[in-house]
């Protein structure tokens, strides 16, 4: 498995940055699910596409600075940096959420057991 990159330092994320990543409907559902400060196996995210497409979007959020992705042998875990994200953009991504929970945009994201079965869409 290659090796993940780090993200972006509070200093070095960037707005248009952060927006773009924020853009896409099932980013901002991955990041709603990690709202609430668990760590997430990436196994574990549910969403309807395909496993090389959830891995780009994974992707984008971590080198957007949304996301940190941790690697333990062969399985990844995510976490969204809620506190450097507060520190550089301050009330942003609580906005976003809230706007995205009202519109249900990014609902189609959910956790599962990793065990699960995925059904791609």
């Amino acid at each position: 498995m290659p090796a993940l990159s780090s993200p972006p330092s509070a200093g070095e994320m960037t707005l248009p940055r952060l927006l773009g990543a924020l853009s896409d409907p099932t980013r901002l559902g991955i990041v709603r699910v990690l709202s609430d400060g668990a760590e997430r196996g990436w196994g574990e995210l549910r969403a309807p596409v395909a496993k090389s497409t959830l891995s780009h979007h994974l992707k984008v959020l971590r080198e957007a600075g949304v996301t940190q992705t941790r690697q333990e042998g062969t399985r990844c875990f995510v976490t969204l940096r809620r506190d450097s994200l507060e520190a550089r953009f301050p009330g942003l991504v609580p906005a976003l959420l809230s706007a995205a929970v009202a519109d249900g945009v990014g609902a189609h994201v959910t956790v599962g057991d990793e065990d699960e079965d995925e059904v791609v869409g």
